[in-house]
């Protein structure tokens, strides 16, 4: 009996563990990039419903739950130019890899280091409104445990500091 004890908790403990993490390392944690990112009429991606794995400034627009739905990046002054403040911004975080950064859309990816798990994170300028809208979703499971949201929320206080 303590045999048997003691092999599943090597297998709890130790292999499993190391295989989910390996798992990561060997890229299979990544997800698939979306087909389906970009600005299409003026919005970003809605975000699903029943997932609590993303959060967007242009949730209200789109069928949500409160959980989705974080404020913009408020600026002033012209908009492109805190566009160009954003991209330096996002494109020096750990763990971010500017994808597309066109005029009045940025598109990038946050890796873990870990188990490599990819974000991907979207900003629109609304120039006549003042603000840059924003999107953070998980591309794997249906939770994300908040961090879009503090990404976003980190993001934002950064901007806002550096303006």
């Amino acid at each position: 009996m303590l045999k048997t004890a003691g092999a599943i908790a090597i297998i709890v403990f130790i292999a499993l563990p190391a295989a989910i993490v390996l798992a990561g390392q060997l890229g299979f944690l990544n997800g698939k990039r979306p087909a389906d990112l970009g600005a299409r009429n003026g919005r970003l991606k809605a975000p699903v419903e029943k997932k609590w794995n993303v959060v967007s400034s242009q949730a209200a627009q789109h069928p949500h739950t409160a959980y989705h739905v974080i404020k913009p990046l408020r600026f002033t002054g012209d908009g492109e130019a805190a566009m160009t403040r954003l991209t330096a911004q996002v494109g020096g975080m750990d763990g971010a890899t500017v994808i597309d950064s066109q005029p009045g859309y940025l598109y990038a990816e946050f890796q873990t280091t870990l188990l490599k798990f990819v974000d991907d994170v979207e900003f629109l300028l609304d120039e006549p409104a003042g603000v840059i809208h924003m999107r953070s979703a998980s591309r794997l499971g249906s939770k994300d445990f908040g961090v879009n949201r503090k990404r976003l929320e980190a993001i934002r206080e950064r901007f806002t500091q550096i303006g």
